[in-house]
């Protein structure tokens, strides 16, 4: 039987996942896909996705693929895995796609979203969802502040010190920071995004938004390029990847990758 490529989008909340990336001994969205997708195809199924989130970190816009020997309607790759994944876990979309479609390197641009509750005392409820800072933050100056991100340019110091890639260059698409009320939200979409790079980024608009560093200081972490001079690395619960782009001729549904963001759950 002839193999055909499969597409899914993927949605998860990462609070009881090591990460999306496969690991010895604890769970993984990676491996957890893979079970159950395997179980409805009927043999082993290896996935590839277009961003291996870290732990915690959650996803309203995930993109998997995989290859496949059996022939299975849609219902089966949606509802039918679905049925078969923790309730934490999933498949929102299915499409069949081309052999030279790859999640990862066909994708044009990713979108982040990252949201932080501003507020003095931490709540009971939601810490899992949001990331959560006591001093006040000017979201105006955190965005003018981030504007110096935008293009394409070298995230050395936003990089993690075990990050794989083999160049720190991205190009930063569009970058925005603003209040939803008690929320503080960083929104940016780039063509790639570097190991840590996204919770790097917010932990310093943290500190740039609370007064503790000026504005000007994003640029001046840029062309230092020295991941230690950037401070700490923000919590990787309020992280969301939001959206994944790729070219219109895979026939995947439309995202946004720009406009008023709104809560990762609405």
């Amino acid at each position: 039987m002839i193999e055909q490529r499969i597409a899914l989008g993927i949605s998860y909340q990462g609070t009881h996942y090591h990460g999306f990336q496969s690991q010895p001994i604890v769970p993984t969205i990676q491996e957890a896909l893979e079970e159950a997708i395997s179980s409805v195809a009927n043999h082993a199924i290896r996935i590839f996705t277009a961003g291996r989130t870290d732990r915690g970190v959650h996803a309203t816009g995930q993109v998997i693929h995989f290859d496949t020997r059996s022939e299975r309607q849609e219902k089966a790759w949606v509802s039918g895995v679905n049925a078969l994944l923790p309730d934490d876990i999933c498949v929102t979309w299915m499409r069949n796609v081309p052999p030279e479609f790859d999640a990862r390197r066909s994708a044009t641009s990713r979108r982040y979203q990252y949201w932080i509750l501003n507020e003095a005392l931490r709540q009971a409820l939601g810490h899992a969802f949001v990331a959560r800072e006591h001093r006040p933050l000017d979201a105006q100056v955190m965005h003018d502040s981030a504007q110096a991100l935008i293009g394409e340019q070298d995230f050395s110091a936003f990089r993690a010190a075990h990050c794989q890639s083999l160049t720190p260059w991205r190009c930063v698409e569009d970058v925005r920071v603003f209040r939803r009320g008690k929320m503080v939200v960083l929104d940016i979409t780039a063509n790639a995004f570097l190991h840590h790079m996204v919770r790097n980024i917010a932990g310093a608009l943290i500190e740039v938004g609370s007064g503790a560093q000026d504005v000007g200081w994003i640029a001046h972490l840029l062309a230092a390029r020295d991941r230690r001079l950037a401070g700490k690395m923000a919590s990787g619960a309020g992280l969301y990847l939001k959206a994944v782009q790729y070219p219109a001729h895979f026939g995947l549904p439309v995202v946004e990758l720009q406009g008023d963001a709104q809560w990762p759950f609405s």
